[in-house]
């Protein structure tokens, strides 16, 4: 019995919109939610939606071969998406706006603008939009206009002005129809009106727009005004990757992504039947396109929401707390010479990431530096430490994943300019992607090679960092850098013929050994020995492990399941998977670590990874999985699980019928896993 991965999807993504709805977050907060929601949809739209698309246009007998009917899980994901919006819409407008008119702060339209306000609109347009304001006509059957990607825009339906009453013309021409782009990639999407008795104003650039288009369209009445945005399929399309110039490929595949297929046309719903329609027709969608909205789309805009000084409306700062043990050390490699360092993030500062690497850049001890990149920040203070360690004379090796889907114009940027500086880089792999979080330093002391490694389970981005909750490994455990030294090896294509003992590696031996320790727990169930498995990761997806966890729960293990995103294992099943429970904790922070506990009769095996439990993680990626062996890791490791399990405020249950409800686990006491482990952390200040 497996869910959907489609329904599962968005059974998260109303999560989050729990969060939005949720009275006990500031009220900025909440409205960051609305906007994590909207991204988040937006992507799935682009992504997930429009490859159930592409596979519509099989051929029957292609489509007959799935084990599910595309046309139907369409239906069902328009059908629960249309929900979602609804109560989207509901909170938006009876909770957020009414929540900032109680602080003062009003988000008004152009048909609220008082006299002072119409004097800014009409001069800030004038000023600031009229350079970007292109009008597009539209014809239908002649004039069919290209949308791009995922902007904003503003269709009118016209009539013309009669210039006197013997004008006959206007009886010749009963509309015309016209396109208005919103500038938002030159403007923001909010602005700060003048205000009133201390009252903070604010308004959409789109309403300063439909504020001063009788000026645009002089000669015209305006009959009907209906924001529109279509997104576009984004799959990066390369017919053989096995073959030819990959990176080219790729960077042609880049460019032809904003001229994908329709997969949403967002449309506010209150328009017309025939104005829809002749939209429709004019810009040559689909029925299936069709989504309807509100007055306003790209709500991932409200990141960018004007807060007018007013810090109770966010989350009370937590500050990344400094790491004691290796602060009391004069440098980073003395520290992990002791024992090794975890560092959990975003509570803990990923300065200490960004200083191992700049240490080794400027170190005379040490002679070459290894680095995996998948995302990295677009100001990389990464890449930059590689750039000055090259300039030193290091050998450095970056081997940068170009297939990193939405960064790949990014990652070739950075990887282009690293080349310059002389950085050995190697690209992506055909057919795989790395995800692998990986760095391994070497370093000569008292004449020897003595080799360093950082495992993680996040990019390497000081970034996301800050708001990603992932787990980093500084060790210099001989059992672990010698592998990693293995893993870069492979990377290079110096040697793809590796045994792993101690790092599981996807395309090696990661599933093999994940069953071998599930095996192990149903071997101990079944001689009556305590049996347990405790898994944290972002998505569980792949068939053959749920599988094997079904075969667990049946044979009386005790599995708990901690998941952000997708979970496709249905719990609570009698006698299939009735020894499982499944929670999922959305806060402030996004849960990001993978975490894989074995009981293993007492003498816990514990790893964190870079790998969710999904098919394309397991099969058609080099992952890596990392086990602790350090007693006092493993304890705080085991701490934050355990906070986490615990969790009565913002853990849902994950069950059969989706309904995320609120775990509850009797405690008077309610404090949030998240808050509890900045908490625990500031022990180790």
């Amino acid at each position: 019995m497996f869910e959907n991965r489609e329904i599962s999807w968005l059974s998260f993504n109303y999560r989050v919109l729990q969060e939005a709805k949720d009275s006990s977050n500031p009220l900025y907060e909440r409205i960051k939610f609305l906007a994590i929601y909207s991204s988040n949809l937006d992507e799935f739209f682009r992504v997930r939606v429009a490859a159930l698309r592409s596979l519509l246009r099989l051929k029957k007998k292609s489509i007959n071969k799935l084990n599910f009917n595309p046309a139907e899980l369409l239906k069902s994901i328009h059908k629960i998406v249309n929900n979602h919006q609804e109560e989207f819409g509901i909170i938006f407008n009876k909770q957020i706006i009414p929540g900032l008119k109680e602080n003062n702060i009003f988000l008004i339209n152009d048909e609220e603008f008082n006299a002072e306000q119409k004097t800014f609109a009409e001069s800030y347009f004038n000023d600031k939009i009229k350079i970007y304001i292109q009008p597009i006509l539209l014809v239908k059957k002649k004039i069919i206009p290209f949308l791009v990607n995922r902007r904003l825009y503003l269709a009118l339906k016209l009539s013309p002005k009669k210039l006197n009453k013997k004008d006959e013309s206007v009886k010749r021409v009963k509309h015309a129809y016209a396109l208005v782009e919103i500038p938002t990639q030159h403007l923001p999407r909010f602005l700060e009106l003048p205000s009133v008795n201390e009252k903070t104003y604010i308004t959409f650039l789109d309403d300063i727009i439909r504020f001063n288009l009788d000026n645009i369209f002089a000669g015209y009445n305006i009959a009907e005004i209906c924001a529109i945005k279509l997104t576009r399929d984004a799959e990066l399309y390369i017919d053989d990757e096995f073959t030819g110039n990959l990176l080219a490929k790729i960077k042609k595949g880049i460019h032809k992504r904003d001229t994908g297929l329709p997969s949403r046309f967002l449309y506010d719903k209150n328009i017309s039947k025939t104005f829809l329609n002749f939209l429709k027709e004019s810009l040559l969608l689909e029925n299936e396109d069709l989504v309807p909205g509100g007055r306003y789309h790209n709500f991932s805009d409200f990141f960018g929401f004007p807060n007018p000084g007013k810090s109770n409306l966010e989350f009370p700062e937590m500050s990344p707390l400094k790491h004691g043990e290796i602060e009391k050390n004069k440098n980073i490699f003395e520290a992990i010479r002791k024992e090794d360092k975890v560092l959990f993030f975003p509570y803990q500062s990923y300065d200490y990431v960004v200083k191992f690497l700049r240490t080794a850049a400027i170190d005379p001890a040490v002679t070459s530096i290894k680095v995996t990149q998948y995302r990295v920040a677009k100001d990389s203070a990464v890449i930059g430490a590689m750039i000055e360690a090259v300039k030193n004379g290091k050998e450095v090796m970056v081997f940068v994943e170009v297939k990193a889907r939405f960064d790949e114009e990014l990652n070739i940027q950075w990887a282009e300019e690293m080349e310059k500086a002389g950085v050995k880089v190697f690209y992506s792999f055909p057919g795989l992607k790395v995800h692998a979080k990986l760095a391994l330093i070497t370093r000569i002391e008292d004449g020897k090679e003595v080799k360093y490694s950082y495992f993680g389970t996040g990019n390497f981005n000081e970034k996301t960092a800050k708001i990603y909750s992932d787990i980093g490994l500084l060790t210099m455990d001989e059992r672990l850098t010698s592998e990693a030294g293995l893993v870069f090896e492979y990377l290079s294509g110096k040697n793809t013929e590796h045994k792993f003992n101690h790092l599981l590696v996807a395309q090696f031996n990661m599933r093999k050994e994940f069953i071998s320790m599930i095996d192990n727990e149903i071997k101990n169930a079944n001689e009556g020995i305590e049996a347990e498995i405790i898994l944290k990761m972002n998505s569980l997806e792949d068939n053959k492990m749920i599988k094997k966890l079904y075969e667990a729960s049946s044979a009386g293990v005790k599995i708990f399941i901690i998941i952000r995103g997708i979970c496709c294992l249905v719990p609570g099943i009698k006698g299939l998977s009735e020894n499982i429970k499944v929670i999922s904790i959305l806060d402030r922070f996004l849960e990001h670590s993978r975490i894989y506990i074995f009981k293993n009769g007492g003498n816990e095996k514990i790893y964190a990874s870079s790998a969710d439990w999904m098919k394309r993680n397991l099969n058609r990626r080099i992952e890596v999985a990392f086990p602790i062996y350090d007693e006092n890791i493993r304890k705080q490791i085991k701490d934050i699980i355990t906070l986490q399990l615990n969790d009565n405020k913002k853990a849902r249950i994950i069950d059969k019928e989706n309904s995320n409800i609120y775990q509850s686990n009797g405690l008077k006491e309610s404090i949030p896993s998240q808050t509890a482990s900045y908490n625990y952390f500031k022990n180790y200040e």
